[in-house]
């Protein structure tokens, strides 16, 4: 079959998307999804003892966005990927799922693979779903045509949880739903999941595809395999992330090998901070205050790199403010496909992405919730702290220049009152819409999560 690559500047227009013809490409889509790594641990966002020479040499190739944000936790970071929006705003902000949870994902939200699959896409999630494990909930029931992995996360299992009747069976690992093993071994997760990802491609080769790549690791418990276990200067998690570069570089070897590059666009980020940042062998969160968890930087901003030879210019790092809930806006606007009915929050990054100078800034305000309390606001270069039980509420407001001060340890409220009264307006249109918890607002803009 003759692939002819559509112009990107064509095919960004409008009027492109309804006259393509038959011989041209809709462009692939290969998301990556890291699960708790830190800034800090990859050699192009500064790490200096953990070697991920494929992620440095990807954003050699592509784009770094040094702004780019996720959830403090996982099923909020997944849920936002797959809806566009807030957590919250979709009732998945309430921290993570779990193996005794009834809830998970509504079948009234439209998700980015369902987008896609209308506009031909083949569309596979390879590992971690975390968006509700009973069968309603599960990703075949929201626009995937295949998965392989786990339901929720590795640690997950054989555990008791705070239902003290409730202990979790044996970690499921599943294919298409139908359980295929339990308590695999984890040290051989990150290699199957790339044999898994590369086998799909070779499958879809002549379709577009959406392949959303979610790897157990490095999420407790670390695990690596006999050709990295030792080997990595930090550790068990060291040799976990040294993995997980590796199974980037097979997958981007396949892509290469099927001769897709041109026509394939490759994003990696991960879905949070670091689980634990205290010991010399855990994440690193970089410059970065905080970890998992958190509302600090250090748990919701992301090492993110995004790579598309002959799309996105080589060598190029965007400071704007991303985040996941921009994947489904973006990957919809370049694969010409509906936009969702439901409000989403989510806005196209592809002109930063494109390396576009001079353009306005997609977002110029982003809301920190936890769970489902709004602990921060950022607008432009500046950061309000608005809620901080960790810290007992004291001293609040805490307002940083994050342009200044990455690592937001300089209040510097006081000599701003004009700054801290503009963020704090936009705080309280954060609760009307989406409501707070902290001062017990109810937001009007909320949708309910689904139930079995």
């Amino acid at each position: 079959m003759l692939r002819t690559p559509l112009s990107r500047r064509a095919f960004l227009g409008a009027a492109a998307f309804t006259t393509l013809r038959a011989a041209e490409r809709l462009p692939n889509f290969v998301f990556i999804l890291a699960d708790d790594l830190g800034y800090g641990d990859l050699g192009c966002f500064g790490s200096k003892d953990l070697r991920t020479p494929v992620l440095d040499q990807m954003a050699a190739d592509g784009v770094k966005l040094t702004s780019f944000y996720a959830a403090p936790v996982c099923t909020p970071s997944r849920t936002s990927i797959m809806t566009g929006c807030y957590p919250i705003r979709v009732g998945l902000g309430n921290g993570v799922l779990f193996p005794y949870s009834k809830t998970g994902i509504s079948s009234e939200e439209t998700t980015i693979s369902q987008l896609l699959k209308a506009r031909g896409y083949a569309t596979a999630i390879i590992g971690k779903w975390h968006l509700g494990h009973q069968e309603k909930f599960l990703p075949q029931q929201h626009g995937f045509d295949y998965h392989f992995g786990t339901p929720y996360s590795n640690d997950m299992n054989r555990n008791h949880y705070k239902t003290p009747e409730f202990i979790a069976p044996p970690l499921p690992l599943l294919r298409n739903g139908e359980l295929i093993e339990q308590d695999p071994n984890q040290a051989e997760l990150t290699r199957r999941y790339a044999e898994e990802s590369v086998a799909f491609m070779k499958r879809n080769k002549e379709k577009p595809f959406f392949l959303y790549i979610t790897p157990n690791m490095p999420h407790l418990p670390l695990a690596a395999s006999d050709k990295f276990r030792g080997k990595s200067k930090r550790g068990i998690y060291g040799d976990a992330v040294e993995e997980l570069d590796w199974g980037v570089g097979e997958i981007l070897r396949g892509i290469r090998e099927l001769g897709l590059e041109k026509d394939t666009l490759v994003f990696f980020t991960s879905d949070n901070g670091p689980a634990q940042v205290a010991k010399p062998d855990n994440g690193s969160a970089g410059p970065l205050r905080g970890r998992k968890a958190s509302t600090w930087e250090g748990g919701m901003r992301e090492p993110t790199i995004a790579r598309w030879p002959g799309t996105i210019p080589a060598g190029t790092v965007r400071s704007e403010i991303t985040s996941t809930m921009d994947v489904l806006p973006t990957l919809a606007k370049l694969a010409g496909a509906a936009k969702p009915k439901s409000r989403i929050d989510g806005v196209d990054i592809f002109p930063v992405l494109e390396g576009k100078v001079g353009a306005k800034p997609p977002r110029d305000t982003f809301y920190y919730y936890s769970v489902d309390r709004l602990q921060a606001v950022r607008n432009g270069k500046w950061k309000l702290h608005v809620d901080r039980p960790d810290l007992k509420q004291e001293g609040l407001p805490l307002l940083y220049d994050l342009e200044a001060d990455i690592g937001e340890t300089t209040n510097v409220a006081g000599g701003n009152p004009e700054v801290v009264g503009r963020l704090q307006k936009i705080a309280e249109i954060a609760r009307q819409d989406l409501g707070d918890l902290a001062t017990g607002v109810k937001g009007n803009g909320i949708r309910p999560v689904g139930t079995l």
